[in-house]
Parts: structure tokens; C-alpha cells; sequence
């Protein structure tokens, strides 16, 4: 193998493979209905999927390719931190991307999310007033700006990216002699 591939153009496939994944989970909860899926199981599965369980894994394959298909059985902490983040880092632009011409293709998609969170917030605090009700939904629709939602994807799973690329580069390590 060439052994000239840095670990984060070695993690790009499986960066490209995560995000193509949270885009479909995306793509099969709007088609089947966002709003019997929001504040049900189904939603917190998914969100535990896309922030716990499938960077994890994916990580974990981009490290373990690097180490064995292009190192020879090598690899160390900080190339692991260097896989793991590019894998999180390409994952969260194709989603955020992705995230960006859906809402102009689509742009009613935002007022049906107010939607759901306008009943979400009634539902959890019947008593909640006009005012409150209005602010809440304020800040949310401040942070659905996709000059907001863009840059806060990319740095959230960065983040996330560089906790558990710290473990697993922990766990993978294999250090040349």
C-alpha cells in the first residue's frame, strides 16, 4: 500500500459514508412523517444513532482501516485523532450541506418544525404563556438560520469527533517499534 496517505484522506470514505447515512435517516423521517416522529422513540433512536452509536463505529472502522489496510499494523494517538475527526468533520459537512438545500428546496420545512415545537412546549407546560411560547420559538427559529445551523453542525460533531476518536485512539494504538 502507499504508504503517503495521511490518516485524514484515509478516513474521508467512511466520512462520506456517515453523512450519506444521517442524510437517508433524514430523508426516510420527512418522507414518513417528521411530526409522529419528533417526540416519539423512534426520534431519540435516531439522534442517539447519528451522535453516539455511528460516530463510534464509523471511527472505529476508519481507524482500524488505517492502522491495518495502510500502516502495516501501525497506528498512533495522534493519527487516530487525525482519522476520527476528518471522518466526523466530512460527515457533518455533507449533512449540513445537505441540511442547507433541503431548507431551500423546502422552505416550509422550517414552519412545520415551529410546528412541532410550538406543540412540544404546550404539550411538556400546558400553562406556558403567550409570551413565553413566543420567545421559546424565537430562539429557535434563530437557530435554524443556516448561517447559524451550518457552522454549529460542523463544530458540534467535530467536537464529538475529537471525544471519541480520544478514546478509540486509545483503545487502536499500536505505536511502531
Amino acid at each position: 500500500m502507499d504508504k503517503n496517505i495521511s490518516p485524514a484522506k484515509s478516513g474521508i470514505l467512511y466520512g462520506v459514508l456517515f453523512g450519506v447515512i444521517m442524510v437517508l435517516e433524514f430523508v426516510v423521517m420527512y418522507v414518513i412523517g417528521m411530526k409522529s416522529l419528533m417526540n416519539s422513540s423512534a426520534g431519540m433512536i435516531v439522534n442517539i444513532a447519528n451522535y453516539l452509536v455511528l460516530p463510534i463505529i464509523f471511527i472505529y472502522l476508519g481507524c482500524n482501516h488505517y492502522k491495518k489496510d495502510i500502516n502495516n499494523g501501525f497506528i498512533s494517538f495522534s493519527e487516530s485523532l487525525k482519522t476520527g475527526v476528518s471522518i466526523t468533520v466530512v460527515a457533518a459537512l455533507i449533512y449540513a450541506i445537505f441540511n442547507l438545500i433541503f431548507n431551500l428546496i423546502f422552505p416550509e420545512f422550517i414552519n412545520e418544525m415551529l410546528e412541532i415545537t410550538r406543540d412540544g412546549m404546550i404539550a411538556k407546560n400546558p400553562q406556558v404563556s403567550a409570551k413565553e411560547l413566543e420567545m421559546g420559538l424565537g430562539m429557535v427559529k434563530k437557530f435554524m438560520n443556516p448561517f447559524i445551523v451550518f457552522p454549529a453542525t460542523l463544530v458540534m460533531y467535530s467536537f464529538f469527533g475529537l471525544i471519541y476518536s480520544l478514546i478509540i485512539g486509545a483503545i487502536v494504538k499500536n505505536d511502531k517499534p
